[in-house]
């Protein structure tokens, strides 16, 4: 075969895979859908067989894609955590001023807590947090930490070093709000949250640049 036929038939098979692959990450995201679904309605609903039912597949085509339980968990808890990661980054970049991006991020949390809350803490549960999992979210956390921080040096001409940790302090009580929220899980409740948590975050800072 000359190398212009040979080079023509390699082009005419090549595409070829790209379909191949394409199927094979539609039928893993499948299964982690169907995987998120019964999380939603019973964390120990999830299991090969009932994620295969879910699906409408086979069961050894769900074992071809995640070993077992525990590493099909942990995609699921790796998607989520990217999409509201993303979520909750896109709020803040959209918003215009310090204040504004503090409450982008709070918002969020709460509106997640409340759409979500149930499904994170069934993963958290399962142990479907790795270790690699949470060493992403550590490098999440410490990007968002100097996001911040370096806006407010830049608005109140505070010190590096204490608003940096001023920042981290007020990026963990978000824990703390959505504790409170899971209290009183009400919209009014979360409205109230969310300006005592800008209120301390912005003026707080604030505080930071005076003399």
């Amino acid at each position: 075969m000359s190398p212009v036929a040979q080079s023509s038939a390699n082009d005419r098979t090549a595409p070829q895979a790209e379909p191949i692959r394409l199927v094979a990450a539609d039928r893993r995201a499948r299964l982690v859908d169907a995987a998120t679904e019964l999380l939603a309605e019973d964390d120990d609903a999830v299991s090969m067989d009932s994620v295969a039912e879910r699906a409408g597949v086979s069961r050894p085509l769900v074992y071809k894609h995640f070993a077992n339980r525990g590493e099909l968990l942990s995609a699921v808890y790796e998607r989520e955590s990217t999409l509201l990661h993303r979520e909750l980054a896109d709020a803040v970049n959209a918003a215009d001023s310090l204040e504004d991006k503090f409450r982008a991020l709070v918002a969020g949390a709460l509106r997640a807590e409340a759409t979500r809350g149930a499904t994170f803490a069934a993963l958290r549960s399962a142990g479907a947090r790795g270790r690699g999992l949470r060493e992403r979210q550590r490098r999440r956390d410490r990007n968002t930490v100097r996001y911040f921080a370096a806006l407010a040096m830049q608005e109140h001409g505070s010190e590096e070093r204490e608003t940096t940790e001023a920042v981290a302090i007020l990026l963990g009580a978000l824990t703390s709000v959505l504790a409170q929220w899971r209290r009183y899980p009400t919209p009014d409740n979360a409205k109230s949250l969310e300006e005592i948590y800008v209120r301390l975050a912005a003026g707080g800072l604030a505080a930071l640049g005076r003399p």
